[in-house]
């Protein structure tokens, strides 16, 4: 099934499957990228030495193409640009808002550039600075999300730019495929259907967590880390949404020297991010304070298999998924499920 994206990229299908921290790694990727998708490596919760490895990991089982997720505010950010460069890697793309000059040098390196973006006028943004796609995320993704459905943010975003839209939230099938190509987009990104397949290495106590749960089982919190977050609802969750002050507080400090051990982050970095954030409105000196709970948390479930003590990240689709196929086996039936769908519709519109 070809779209202005799969050509852009030069993959067989507009199927994503996005940058999740923790989940994304080199076989899951790979995996994506073998059955003819686009897999995203998650890079903010690796290590410069950890993405090094997963890129190259890639490279020597596909020569499909694959992307790698960045921040663009992360301690070694151009050496990274300079890792994916140097590498060939095909996408780069960014969960927060890229830098113009990052843009830039991607591009000069025939580098495609994809950011995420939540609004119409985030989009405008990007594409002035010459980023060559866009996903668009609507309230119904997981993890950092934003509060307006997919069915109406993808049509803002299809409306303001020209260049090629990939609708992320609420998808997990072909009808979802043939649904958002009606209204306009190239191609769809997934995240909690990719988590849950074979193929993805979250634990299978975790997985089946997971299927066990309903339409309204997630929940929007900001008691990750300061900012909305779209979570399965758990009684850590709860316990989490009942906390307040300096228990909060406490709490996130602790998780900040667990992540700058694990990531090998300076405090030097941390402490210079952190006025950066709050300095330009991103975050509040509370919420920064909450900003390590993430990445520890979200471990914890989605590494370490604790259902009890992580969080676990999940768009509102988990409710509507029921089975744990391979990789290849859910992008195959989403395309021919499209495909079969929009003939369908097209035989409808012949006899009209």
């Amino acid at each position: 099934m070809q779209t202005r994206f799969t050509e852009l990229v030069g993959i067989e299908h507009p199927v994503v499957q996005t940058g999740m921290g923790w989940v994304s790694g080199a076989r899951l990727v790979t995996a994506t990228a073998r059955a003819g998708g686009l897999g995203i490596i998650a890079s903010a919760t690796m290590t410069y030495p950890e993405l090094e490895s997963a890129i190259r990991e890639v490279k020597e089982r596909t020569d499909a193409p694959f992307g790698v997720n960045l921040r663009a505010d992360a301690e070694d950010a151009q050496d990274r640009v300079k890792l994916l460069i140097r590498e060939g890697v095909r996408v780069a793309s960014f969960a927060l808002a890229p830098r113009e000059e990052m843009i830039a040098q991607f591009k000069d390196a025939g580098i495609v550039v994809i950011p995420t973006v939540g609004a119409a006028r985030h989009a405008e943004k990007v594409a002035s600075w010459g980023a060559d796609a866009v996903i668009v995320q609507g309230g119904e993704g997981g993890g950092h999300t934003g509060g307006v459905a997919t069915t109406l943010l993808l049509p803002s975003v299809v409306r303001a730019v020209d260049i090629p839209v990939v609708a992320s939230g609420g998808f997990f099938d072909g009808s979802g495929l043939a649904a958002a190509l009606a209204y306009g987009a190239t191609g769809i990104a997934m995240g909690t259907r990719f988590l849950l397949t074979s193929d993805s290495t979250v634990p299978d106590a975790v997985k089946r967590a997971y299927l066990a749960r309903g339409l309204t089982d997630t929940v929007v919190t900001t008691k990750v880390d300061g900012v909305p977050h779209r979570v399965l609802r758990t009684e850590l969750v709860q316990s989490l949404e009942r906390t307040h002050g300096l228990r909060t507080l406490g709490h996130a400090a602790v998780n900040t020297i667990r992540f700058r051990k694990l990531t090998g982050l300076s405090w030097r970095a941390l402490v210079s991010e952190g006025i950066t954030m709050v300095r330009s409105g991103d975050r509040t000196l509370a919420q920064l304070m909450m900003s390590a709970n993430s990445p520890m948390l979200l471990r914890a479930g989605l590494v370490e298999g604790s259902t009890e003590a992580g969080v676990l990240a999940s768009g509102q689709v988990v409710g509507m998924i029921d089975d744990l196929p391979t990789v290849a086996e859910l992008v195959e039936r989403i395309v021919r499920d499209a495909e079969r769908r929009l003939a369908d519709l097209g035989a409808i519109h012949g006899r009209g």
